[in-house]
């Protein structure tokens, strides 16, 4: 084989087991939920169910940008792990609360919240809004729902 040809073969292989690793990092190292999410939570005698569920990283990137919120729309952000998880309001179409959960099983404690935080529509001049505590979960709902059901930071939450 003439040198030149075994260069090709040579970069064509590093290319594929490149790819190969890739592919292998993205599955192995991802940061999607695999276990089963609650479809409702209780909170201070009242049940509420989940409307939206995001598990994995294009879910939670989507969030509710650009979806229509009513007072009953309650999205769930899940990790794996907890973590101090940032969220912001892009193309968002209404205020919402942001309510951070550590949760463990079937139970969970609020440990930060964002309350009313206002849309955005100009990613350049969005606010971060990041937790004080790791959180695995975090729930969005329309801005006002945390103060009208008494949810606060320390609030115990049952999951089902």
């Amino acid at each position: 084989m003439a040198p030149r040809n075994l260069l090709l073969v040579v970069a064509v292989a590093l290319l594929a087991a490149a790819l190969a690793l890739t592919v292998y990092f993205q599955t192995t190292n991802s940061d999607s939920v695999t276990t089963p999410l609650p479809t409702s939570f209780t909170a201070n005698g009242n049940t509420f169910p989940i409307t939206y569920t995001a598990s994995t990283n294009s879910e939670r990137v989507h969030g509710l940008m650009n979806t229509k919120i009513t007072n009953t729309t309650i999205m769930l952000f899940a990790w794996p792990t907890a973590g101090t998880y940032s969220f912001w309001m892009y193309q968002t179409n209404s205020s919402l609360d942001m309510i951070w959960v550590n949760a463990t099983g079937a139970t969970g404690r609020i440990v930060y919240e964002a309350l009313a935080a206002p849309p955005c529509y100009n990613s350049a001049s969005c606010a971060v809004y990041t937790p004080t505590s790791p959180a695995n979960y975090v729930f969005e709902v329309k801005a006002g729902f945390a103060q009208a059901n008494g949810l606060q930071v320390g609030t115990l939450l049952n999951f089902s």
